[in-house]
């Protein structure tokens, strides 16, 4: 399928080996841009966040390129949880989270300079349902000690220690790791 350049902007290992599994050559540079939320719906800001990663990216290379941006939250009722800056901030998601289901949105953007100089692209974003079991105080503390929740959205990865507390998902697995690679595959079809 691929026959362009493909730059990965963010520096997730998750989205990295994402990438890996589907098989693709890229490169990655991660976006340097201050994140400036915009939308009122969680669909609309991860979106708006993966185009503004995608956008600086590509400003800084004038190559024949594909550039992918991405970005992922965590909804719990009305709240938005980002990443936690301070353990007791992740603990404080974590607990928010327990005992309940939340829904997980990924945004992606795919962004080709052609041949004529124009940027094209084309954004979308994913939804899953994760709902993680009832947890007392001492295993969250526990977890958050791990360091795991520290450089996630919603303060956990499920991938790691916390998917003994995760009772159920509905929707694509990888949306909830920050990649969904299958609608990410049928888009980059129109650009390769």
């Amino acid at each position: 399928m691929q026959s362009r350049q493909i730059i990965l902007a963010s520096a997730s290992p998750r989205r990295k080996e994402l990438l890996e599994v589907m098989g693709l050559a890229f490169r990655i540079i991660p976006s340097r841009r201050e994140e400036v939320i915009r939308g009122t719906s969680p669909g609309e800001i991860v979106e708006n966040l993966s185009f503004q990663k995608a956008e600086d990216v590509i400003s800084q290379t004038d190559e024949d390129v594909i550039v992918i941006g991405c970005d992922t939250i965590v909804v719990c009722g009305s709240r938005i949880m980002g990443k936690p800056h301070t353990e007791a901030e992740a603990y404080e998601m974590i607990n928010g989270l327990q005992g309940r289901t939340h829904e997980v949105y990924t945004g992606v953007t795919i962004m080709s300079r052609e041949k004529d100089n124009k940027i094209a692209h084309e954004t979308f974003y994913k939804k899953a349902l994760v709902t993680v079991h009832s947890m007392e105080e001492a295993e969250i503390w526990e977890y958050v000690k791990t360091g795991e929740s520290m450089d996630k959205a919603g303060a956990y990865g499920i991938q790691g220690k916390f998917g003994v507390f995760v009772d159920e998902i509905q929707g694509e697995y990888q949306t909830i790791l920050g990649l969904p690679i299958a609608g990410l595959y049928q888009a980059l079809k129109k650009y390769c």
